[in-house]
């Protein structure tokens, strides 16, 4: 079953935390007021989370041919693991 967030549809909330989580089927309606405070709330997008068999492992990496980045300073990437793109990338 999918974990939802939802954050106030204010931006802000005066009365409780503000954002929360909520398991939901797909099929369910979104949910329209807060559980805590009553007000009205929107689902946000927020970062997937995968788990379970699937694996990050940098041996997992270089057989399935991806190419790895890791943070090498403010904005910059240097490569890891793997033969495609660029050894460094800079993001200002």
């Amino acid at each position: 079953m999918p974990l939802y967030e939802y954050a106030p549809a204010s931006g802000h909330c005066d009365r409780c935390p503000g954002r929360f989580e909520a398991y939901q089927r797909i099929a369910e309606a979104r949910l329209e007021r807060c559980p805590t405070c009553n007000r009205p709330v929107e689902r946000v997008i927020s970062a997937v989370s995968i788990g379970g068999r699937y694996s990050t492992s940098d041996s997992q990496i270089r057989a399935l041919g991806l190419t790895k980045y890791k943070k090498a300073g403010d904005g910059v990437y240097e490569r890891t693991i793997g033969g495609g793109g660029s050894d460094t990338i800079v993001r200002k």
